[in-house]
């Protein structure tokens, strides 16, 4: 099983936090089976929230470029002078 990243705990350990804090104040518990029900409701929350945030952000990776047209060497570019414009309007009147 991998480590969480920071960005984890860090969300994890906040929703448990304000959730507690926001059901504590909503149900205006004082019993102590109240506070346990809400705080493992808010422990639930709070790692369903880790769990859920993404892990590594996601790399925008460039294209494809289409069969037949030159790539450059610089990050697999479409050089700009031989780039075509991808708006549907001119796509159709080409045709």
């Amino acid at each position: 099983m991998p480590r969480p990243t920071a960005a984890q705990l860090f969300y994890g350990s906040l929703t448990v936090v304000f959730s507690t804090l926001a059901m504590l104040l909503l149900f205006r518990t004082g019993s102590g089976i109240g506070i346990a029900a809400v705080c493992t409701a808010a422990l639930a929350l709070g790692l369903a929230v880790s769990v859920t945030v993404p892990a590594k952000p996601r790399r925008h990776t460039a294209r494809a470029a289409r069969p037949g047209t030159p790539v450059s060497a610089h990050r697999g570019t479409v050089p700009a002078a031989r780039e075509e414009s991808r708006s549907p309007v001119s796509a159709q009147s080409s045709r």
